[in-house]
């Protein structure tokens, strides 16, 4: 999934070219994507928890697939644009699918550090798939990347039936037994705000990293630098994060993360004024940051397990409009006092998140306490 939504952006320039369109216009692909991915995922999450999470997972990543095939074949710019369309549609139940399987397949005290492991994926495909991606794009055509991507999903649909076969996880029959639970919709919108405020504090920062570091004169090579020690930190951030909120609970790590993604920020500001280690800080950046969103993942798995595949899925859903957020705001900042503006402005953001999550997220014992629920037998 996470291949598919970034590799494009390198692939821009030769798919507006063939298609004779502007780049910008080309990036429409990028943005459809993205608006069809955040609608449409509490919609199939909440699918996956009446009809089973396996079902679900293996139909969207046919659909996926198909839709990769779709866009390599694409004769018209029109047609490319409503394959990404599918394809985010298809996305969009993927995601939530696999985290609600995880969460419910984990071992007692081990959720949260299971679902770090998952959101890593997403993280890892910044450091190998887009590189890879981008390369073979170079080297067989853009249409070749998506191909791959096609054959890809289609493998996966079979190797996720098989993985998980002959448990209950996912079953049609665990699904009917949750749905016919009340959802807390109320409360759970209540959840989804520290992602927003979270997603908002980071993304009006980094949306606007290349453009901040290249108007403070570093060169290409700087840049890459700092972009590679990013995404390490995000690795290393994510992977710590489930261990955390195993180890002291979700409430501290959620709050642990978000507190050092503001102290971080201030940090980077005053670096970016005086000239100190801008690498290694937006490095710490990340990793703070990213300490968040697999502790809440694994909460809103804790607390929402009869509606476990929707909660997650209305989780990204605020991803991506804490992103949206954060790129509008970041935008002002920038214009108004550049860079440095911008970071110190994600920073009082970053510790509104902070009381927003002190004051809604439970504050209970580790989920070592809580583990989940024996599987009943059969598939």
């Amino acid at each position: 999934m996470g291949t598919d939504l970034f590799v494009i952006s390198p692939l821009l320039p030769a798919i507006a070219t063939d298609f004779a369109t502007s780049a910008a216009l080309a990036g429409l692909s990028v943005t459809l994507f993205s608006i069809v991915y955040m609608v449409a995922a509490p919609l199939l999450g909440h699918v996956a928890d009446r009809v089973g999470r396996l079902n679900t997972l293996t139909a969207c990543l046919v659909v996926f697939g198909a839709a990769n095939a779709l866009t390599a074949l694409a004769g018209s710019f029109a047609w490319l644009l409503a394959a990404r369309i599918l394809a985010g549609a298809a996305a969009a139940g993927v995601s939530p699918s696999v985290y609600a399987l995880v969460g419910e397949a984990a071992p007692a005290g081990r959720r949260a550090t299971w679902l770090g492991v998952a959101v890593s994926g997403l993280l890892l495909s910044l450091s190998i798939g887009t590189p890879v991606g981008t390369v073979a794009g170079e080297a067989f055509g853009w249409k070749a990347v998506f191909l791959g991507l096609a054959l890809a999903s289609a493998a996966l649909a079979v190797l996720n039936r098989l993985l998980w076969a002959g448990n209950s996880f996912g079953s049609r029959a665990a699904a009917a037994q949750s749905s016919a639970r009340a959802p807390g919709y109320a409360a759970l919108a209540r959840r989804l705000v520290p992602t927003i405020a979270w997603a908002t504090a980071l993304y009006s920062m980094y949306t606007y990293l290349g453009t901040g570091l290249r108007d403070g004169g570093y060169s290409t090579d700087q840049i890459a630098t700092t972009l590679v020690a990013y995404g390490a930190g995000a690795i290393v951030g994510t992977l710590a994060g489930g261990r955390i909120a195993d180890w002291r609970g979700v409430k501290f790590a959620t709050g642990l993360g978000i507190a050092g993604l503001g102290a971080a920020l201030l940090a980077l500001a005053a670096a970016l004024t005086s000239g100190g280690p801008v690498a290694l800080l937006l490095g710490l950046t990340s990793a703070a940051a990213q300490i968040f969103f697999p502790s809440q993942q694994a909460g809103l798995a804790n607390d929402f397990a009869d509606q476990r595949a929707a909660a997650l899925a209305w989780n990204n859903s605020a991803l991506f409009l804490g992103i949206s957020f954060g790129s509008l705001l970041g935008g002002q900042a920038m214009a108004q006092g550049g860079f440095t503006a911008d970071v110190l402005m994600a920073s009082g953001i970053a510790l509104f998140a902070w009381l927003v999550n002190a004051a809604i997220v439970p504050g209970r014992a580790p989920p070592s306490a809580l583990g989940p629920k024996a599987p009943s037998s059969g598939a």
